[in-house]
Formats: C-alpha cells, structure tokens, sequence
C-alpha cells in the first residue's frame, strides 16, 4: 500500500514538473512573440517619426536651394552621399526605437535587453547591411591598389578605416542620458555643481579678436595652415544630420542643438546661431559587450563619410559614386575631369558641380542674375571654401594629370584604368610623404615628434588607423587658431599685386569667380608662400572674420566657427579636458593654480575658470588651445599627444602605406622620397621660383630659388617591361569597364573591373598559361538597380526607372525629386493637369459667355435712332433711325456703306452682319466703325451690340475720324 501510494505520489510530482514546464514554456512563447510584436510596432513609428522629419526637411530645402544663409551654407559643403546618408536614416531610426522601447532605463523589464534584440533593431532599422563586414576582393591587386571606399586595407578587420563607418572612440561617451544627449542638452543640467557656458558667452569672452589685433608667426607660411586644412578634409568628414531643419526653432530637440545666444548678444531677431547635429552612425553589437554597459555599446555615434586613411580624397572622393563622377571618361586615359568654360592661362581648372547638385558659391559681383552659382567639383565638397584651399586642390588636380600623362607616355600598353591606379598612387604617396616628414614634426616638435610617431617600422595589422572623435572634432581643429583674417594674393615679385588687394577672409567664403576672374592660382600660391600665417596665442585665438563673419555671402545671419567648434564637440559626447589629459598621462589640472602651470596666460586661464568653474568642465577644444606651446611646436602637450598618436596609427594602420615594402619598388620610394610640395607648386604653376620648404616663411628673392634646382622625381622608376607574345596578347578595350595587368609568384596576369553601375559576368583574374590566358575576357553588364522593387535605391515616394549604367528616380507631378535625387517632394504648385483643366475650363465658360450674350444681343432691342451724323463727303447726313428688335416684321434691313479709315485695322476684313444675318465687308480696308447697327463676329472674337462707335474703332484698331461709315437705313427691319 505504502509502495503504491509512493508511486502515485511520483507519478503526480512528474506531471506535475512536465506541466510547468509546459507553462513556463508557453509563458516564454508568449513573451517573446509579445515582445516582438511590440519591438516591431515601435521600429514602424520610429520610421515614420524620422522619415517625416527627413521629408520635411527636403521639402523646406528645395524652396530655399539658393541658399538662403550661412548655416544652410555650411549644410550644403557637406551634403552626405546616398551612403552616408542611409546609415544616418538607419542610425536614427535605430536610436528613437531604443529610447521609445526604454531600454536606456535603469530597471528595463527583466529579460528585456539582449543581444539578441539588439540584432533585430538593427536589422529592421536598416542598420544591419552596414554593420557586416564588406566583401573583400583576392586578386593581385590587393597589394597594389587600395580601394575607393577604404576597405579591406586590414584583412582581418576590413571596416577599419573605411569610409562610412563610426569615427573611433578612445574614451566613452560624454551625454547627458549616458546615450544621445550632448553635454549642455539641458540648462538645468550640472557638472560638479555648476551648469555648463554657453558656447557663444565662451567666443565672447575668451577666444575672439579683432582683425588687427593678430600676431603673425615669424617662421611658417600660410602654407603651414592651409595644408593643415586640405588634409583634414582628407581623413575625415562628418556630414550633417538631414532629420530636421534646425534654422526654425531655437530649442535643444530632435537632430537640432541651437547655440543659445547670451544677453550681451540679445536682439529683436532670433536668440539662437542654428546647429544641426552631426549625422549618426550604425553602431556594432560585439558578442562580448555586457548589457551593463549597453549605454556604451548603443550610444550615438558620428559616421565619418571619408576614409580615414591619407589617400587624397580630396582629389580623388571615397566612395564609387563619387570617383565615378570625378574622373573624365572619354578624354585621353586616365584623367581627371577639368572645368570646361574656364582655364587659367592654359592651365586647368577644378570643373563645377553638376545642375543636379544645389547651388551654392557666390556669383562675381555685377553677375546679371544674383543667385548663386555652382561651386568647384573635387573630392571634398568643401573644396570651395576659401581661396587657398581652391588653390590647393586645383594643383592636385593638375599633378595627376601631370602624372597620367607622362606615364601613359612611358608605358603605352598600360591600359586606361592602369593609368589612372597608378597616378592615384603616387598623387596619395606624396599626400602622405608630406603630411609625415614636412607638416606633422612642424606641428608637434622634435621632442613629441620622436615621442608620439617615432620612425617608422613597418605595418602592423593590429592598429586600428580609424579617426578618432577627439582628433577630428577637437585636437585637429587647433589649426582655426592659426588662419590669417586675410588672403594676401602677390604679384610675380611677391609684392602685393596693385590690382588684387588683400581680401578679408568674410568676402572670399565660397567664392570660385575670385580665382577665374582675379588673376588664377598663381597670386594665391605667392600669398601663401610669402606671407606668414597666424600665430596662436591665448588671448588672440581667433579672429573676426571666423567668429563674426563666417560664410556671411551677403545674406542675413552669419556663424561663429569657434562656438561651432565647441559645440560639436558637446554634440559629439566629448568628455571634459581633465579626462584626456589623464588619458595622455598628462597630470589632471584641479585647481586654478595648476591650470595656471598649463596656462601660462593668467588672465585667459582666470576667465576660463570664471565660465567653467571647475577645470573638469572645461571643453577640451578650448583647454588644448591654450596650453602653453611645446618647444619647436605649434601645439601645447595635450593635443601634441592626441595628434601624435593619430598620425602614428594613421601610418603604422596602413597596408598600403607608401613606405610599406610591397607598395612601391625600392627605385620608385627613392624617388617619391625626393619629391615636395614645392615641386608640385613648380610644375603646376606659373611659379618660376619658390622656397625649397613651402612651410617656412621666406622673403624674396633670397629665400627663393629657381623651379630648376627644386629635386622632382624620375618616372623612369615607372617604366614597365610587358612581353608581347603569341601566348598573352594584351587584350582590346573592355566596354563599359577595364582591365590591369599585374603579376604573382612570377605568374602574369589580368584582373578585370567595371565601371559604377555595372557588374563583372565572367571570370576576373585571367592568369597566363602555356596555350594562352585561362579564360575568355568577361564582359560588363548593366545593373538593373530597379529590378528588386522591394529595395529599390529610390524613396518609395519615387518610381525607379533602370538606365544605362545608373538609374533614375521619377515623380509624379506636381512632385519634384529633392536634392538627394531619390525623394520626391511636393513642389508647391498645381498639378499640369490642373492647369490644363483651369484653361479648359475657361475657354469653355468664355465661349458660353459669348453665346449668351449673341443671344442676348439678337433679342434686344437696339437703339432707335443713331445720335450721330454720317459725313457724305462735305456734306452731312441728318442720321438714320437704326433698326428695331429684331424678332419684329419689317420690309428692310441695315446695310453697310463705304468708308474710308485713316489706318489699317490689324484684321483684314471684319464681318459685319445685320439683323437678317446679311454679311457686309469694307471693301477697300476692311473694317469699319459701326453707328448703330449689331455688329458680331461668330465663334472666338466678339459679339458687340452698341450704339458707340469709338467702342468699335478701338476694337478694329483705327480712329474715329472718317468720311464714309456704315450706317442704317431704317425702315421697319425684317
């Protein structure tokens, strides 16, 4: 009995564990599909939530594309490709959807976060395509070429350095929510006790002077600061977030971060600059993060548009897209495009945007039309920015013409993309040759020079060249601090040129025309040769044309680049200027004492404390700027630090580095290593002498010496022996693609490629064997990017229509595409169906007018007698009683008379037709004014029923004054 009741009592405990299982199983079911269902329901309102204010956004854009104020100004240089901006739209899709879902909360519900969920945020936000490594080519190229976008440079991590991906952080994120919201996102919002500046109050009272009030650096040129520019814009661009048009509100919300405008700048019009935040990037879920630090791993991040590596982007662009656009495809092989309306007495220059891009540059004063005009076309939309900059990439520009020539010339079975790969390469050797022996050691100084970049020792795979957020954002933009508020512009002796005075920096912003019509590149190139730049000093940071006239282009409004400096860097989660130092293994500064040890500068040092309060809350754009400078440097010992670190993963991080043994042969980096930004200037320019270091201020003539003793390099180191044999014939031109010829392990061979917007059917790389090449040459097909609808590259607002090579976003009307070409808008005016219909409709009711008022005029009684006499030659007739209603009997009818007009009436004939319907014509002149009679004239014209003759003389053209006119003979009218 015992043992049966155990047994039942087991049994009973085993269904009993089965069923709660069950139950537990079912309840996790029902969780999951809940909790998916909700996940799903909130990536769907985030997408529309985003994809209203992008469309918005547009819309307001196009009524505004002749760019209405310096702040849309700054938007347009730095309009974010289709790319860049489809991680930004999934980027931040990906963030509202986390913030609605509460996942940022300190108590999420249990078993909420996961990775797993966050894969699918990712995946249904867009994110996913662009978080997964890209596919990386394995031909001979590898070696040889680096890619246009930056991939795969490092193999085992081959987004490392790209373009299109997360600028790198070396230190977690500063916001306010641990999340998104920058620091100063909410006034009430303290630090150590205190609330953050205002960027604006911060200009005011530390970093602006006046124009006249800047010290010139007595040993580097303007070059120094120029290049410093040019190459930034090569290793970093951060586009600006298209979610929202930040000029309409001057609160902190959405994609908008306005900088507030303290009382001493108080005015009846706005009390905020504009600042729209920087565009997001697709983050990464690494499998090992913990989902403590969630806050870490999701947080918004910027995306970075260029490759990070120093490949001269500027010339060349980073994405296919963009090269594509920029090379010149149906000159001579392997060129650049050149601008075709203009030339600088015969040299080129850079070409302009295309009518499909908005207009943004200044047009030339006395322009007939004075709307903006289209800006120079490079690699960087910024090309246009100042003069100098212009300068500087319309040299590059000539120097790999320069180069595609002369080796075409060298190696004349090189076929055209040959030719440009290898001008590309040396143009991006030389980009990186001069930044790391020339500008950086300037920059930094002997001693952190040797600490920070040292020699170099070969590529090491496991450094990450990613720009970093503090290097972009912060410690490269010290050079601000060393622009010139002019642009000196020197005549062949280096004089000032008595017809091209200086130009404050506020009248050359985005002005092309300054360079075409006012004299070229060359007096720019002396002024920046010849002139020094700038020096950075504490209490003369930066000056006016940068903080109160910056892009003003005669519009209203203007920007103040150092609160955008320090903004950004808020908006970009940058922490304060203690936490950099520490991380650079500077001592951290706590009291105002130690900062004076830093700052040598009491009184700057006493006003910063005065603003921050506590030395942690210090922005550390504006705490690097006024350390103390190192010996020999142009930098204080932080952003020494930070900049040393970055350009030493720059080149250590790079593959295809120039110095990298498989780069380049040992004869051709002895003569790269020759080279010089000098004998760039020299073979570009009319220049006949220059310094023999651009970067060093000289006086002329004795600092300058002849273009003939400046070293250039050989392209004999070039030359290229190809065998032609009966077994490995170069093969004919490939339609709509290309082909290189290359060699492995001794095996010549072809890796073939095609143009944007077509796709390789067949084999790629062709080796040579004993009977010949080991496969047909592969042709180049169209790709029909329309052929999936569901993901199509057109905003589903557009139709997509397959053209040859690319494809066509189409609208319906009234919608027009936006400036992206992908998105169609609403123009804002009728349809031209609803105009045709409006005309239609007013033909319709002009010819029912005219019938009821013929009808009107046949059933009305006309006058009875004409009040007017007839002249009868020099007599004058008493006048006729006119015609009675019409519908009445009678025995006559109106008849018409001769007579004479003084002038021609524009018709030939008018018809005059009586109550009876008898048709009478002038038969000398045509028409004639009528005394009393109906006059009418069927279908089109008129139908006049009057007893007014000058009504009819200024329907007919002609004067009242006449000898003979028509009149009515009365009896009683038919």
């Amino acid at each position: 009995m015992r043992t049966l009741a155990a047994a039942a009592v087991t049994l009973v405990v085993v269904w009993a564990g089965v069923l709660l299982l069950f139950i537990l199983r079912g309840r996790g079911l029902l969780w999951g599909k809940t909790r998916n269902a909700h996940v799903h329901s909130v990536l769907e309102a985030s997408v529309r939530t985003v994809d209203r204010a992008i469309y918005a956004s547009l819309e307001r854009n196009l009524r505004k594309r002749d760019v209405a104020s310096p702040s849309q100004l700054l938007s347009f240089s730095k309009l974010p490709e289709p790319t860049s901006r489809a991680i930004s739209r999934a980027a931040e899709i990906t963030e509202a959807s986390i913030q609605a879902l509460g996942l940022m909360q300190p108590l999420p519900p249990p078993g909420f976060v996961s990775e797993d969920l966050l894969n699918m945020i990712a995946n249904l936000s867009g994110c996913l395509p662009y978080m997964l490594p890209p596919k990386c080519p394995n031909t001979c190229l590898a070696d040889k070429y680096r890619l246009i976008t930056g991939a795969c440079n490092n193999r085992d991590h081959p987004t490392w350095g790209a373009s299109n991906t997360a600028l790198a952080r070396w230190l977690p994120p500063a916001y306010e929510d641990g999340f998104s919201q920058p620091r100063g996102w909410n006034p009430v919002f303290l630090y150590h006790g205190f609330p953050l500046p205002l960027v604006r109050e911060v200009t005011r009272q530390v970093i602006r002077v006046p124009n006249e009030a800047v010290t010139e650096d007595d040993q580097y040129s303007d070059f120094l600061t120029v290049w410093g520019q040019y190459i930034d814009h090569d290793i970093a661009l951060t586009p600006q977030s298209t979610s929202a048009d930040c000029q309409l509100t001057c609160e902190s919300r959405s994609a908008c971060f306005p900088i507030q405008l303290p009382a001493a700048d108080a005015s009846p019009g706005p009390q905020c600059l504009p600042f729209s935040r920087s565009a997001a990037a697709c983050g990464s879920w690494p499998r090992s993060a913990l989902l403590a630090n969630l806050s870490v791993v999701a947080a918004r991040q910027q995306v970075n548009a260029f490759t990070s590596f120093l490949d001269a982007s500027t010339v060349y662009g980073s994405s296919a897209a963009a090269e594509r656009s920029l090379r010149d495809w149906t000159g001579a092989p392997g060129r650049l495009r050149v601008n075709a309306r203009h030339h600088d007495s015969g040299r080129a220059f850079l070409p302009f945007t295309p009518p499909s891009k908005p207009a943004a540059c200044a047009p030339a004063p006395g322009s007939p039309n004075q709307t903006r005009v289209p800006c120079f076309l490079a690699g960087d939309g910024r090309a246009s920015e100042v003069p100098g900059l212009a300068a500087l990439h319309t040299l590059w520009l000539r120097e790999h013409n320069r180069l595609a020539a002369a080796l075409e010339a060298l190696n004349p079975h090189w076929s055209a993309d040959t030719v440009y790969q290898e001008a590309r390469k040396v143009v991006g050797a030389l980009h990186q040759i001069i930044t790391l022996r020339d500008y950086v050691p300037r920059i930094l100084g002997p001693d952190a020079f040797q600490q920070y970049v040292g020699p170099y020792e070969g590529y090491d795979s496991t450094v990450n060249p990613t720009i970093s957020n503090v290097f972009s954002t912060a410690a490269f933009r010290f050079g601000h601090a060393t622009i010139h508020p002019l642009a000196r512009r020197l005549d062949a002796t280096f004089e000032d040129h008595p017809d091209l005075p200086p130009l404050l920096l506020g009248d050359a912003f985005f002005s092309p025309w300054r360079l075409i019509q006012e004299g070229g590149v060359d007096p720019i190139l002396r002024g920046l040769l010849a002139r020094p730049a700038k020096l950075q000093v504490p209490e003369q940071l930066m000056n006016e044309e940068l903080t109160e006239r910056l892009f003003v282009l005669s519009t209203p409004g203007s920007l103040d680049l150092a609160s955008l400096n320090l903004q950004r860097g808020r908006d970009h989660g940058l922490p304060g200027y203690n936490a950099w130092r520490e991380l650079c293994g500077l001592p951290r500064l706590q009291t105002l004492a130690e900062l004076h040890r830093a700052v040598a500068n009491r009184t700057v040092a006493d006003r910063i404390m005065a603003l921050y309060r506590h030395t942690d809350n210090i922005d550390v754009w504006l705490g690097g700027l006024v350390e103390d400078l190192l010996p020999g440097a142009r930098t204080g010992p932080l952003f020494a630090c930070l900049i040393g670190k970055q350009m030493k993963a720059l080149r250590d991080g790079d593959r295809l580095w120039w110095e990298h043994t498989p780069v380049f042969t040992e004869a051709q980096r002895q003569q790269l290593w020759k080279h010089s930004l000098s004998r760039v200037i020299c073979d570009n320019s009319g220049l006949t002498h220059v310094p023999r270091d651009a970067f060093r201020v000289g006086r002329f003539p004795q600092d300058f010496e002849s273009c003939e003793h400046i070293p250039s390099l050989d392209l004999e180191a070039w030359r290229e022996t190809f065998l032609q044999d009966d077994r490995c014939s170069l093969p004919d031109r490939v339609e709509n693609g290309d082909f290189v010829h290359c060699e492995d392990s001794g095996k010549r061979m072809l890796v073939y490629s095609c143009r944007h917007g077509y796709e390789l059917h067949g084999q790629e790389q062709l080796t040579c064997a004993q009977d010949g090449w080991d496969a047909q040459p592969p042709v180049c097909k169209d790709v029909n990017e329309c052929a999936d609808p569901a993901h199509t590259p057109c905003h589903p607002s557009a139709r997509c229509r397959n053209t040859k090579g690319s494809f066509q976003c189409l609208c319906t009307d009234p919608y027009v595409l936006a400036e992206d070409a992908r998105t169609c808008i609403d123009s804002g005016r009728l349809p031209q169906a609803s105009w045709v219909s409006l005309v239609l409709g007013a033909l319709l009711v002009s010819v029912l007018a005219g019938v009821t008022w013929m009808v009107i005029c046949r059933w009305m009684h006309c006058a009875a007698e004409s009040t007017l006499p007839v002249i009868e030659g020099d007599a004058k007739v008493p006048a006729q009683p006119g015609c009675r209603m019409c519908r009445e009997a009678g025995t006559s009818m109106c008849s018409a008379a001769a007579l004479d007009l003084e002038q021609v009436s524009l018709l030939n004939f008018l018809k005059v037709t009586t109550c009876k319907g008898i048709s009478h014509e002038h038969p000398r002149k045509g028409p004639a004014a009528l005394a009393t009679a109906h006059w009418r004239w069927v279908f089109g014209t008129w139908s006049v029923c009057s007893s007014a003759p000058f009504l009819l003389s200024i329907f007919s053209g002609t004067n009242y004054i006449d000898k003979r006119m028509i009149i009515c003979q009365n009896s009683n009218p038919i």
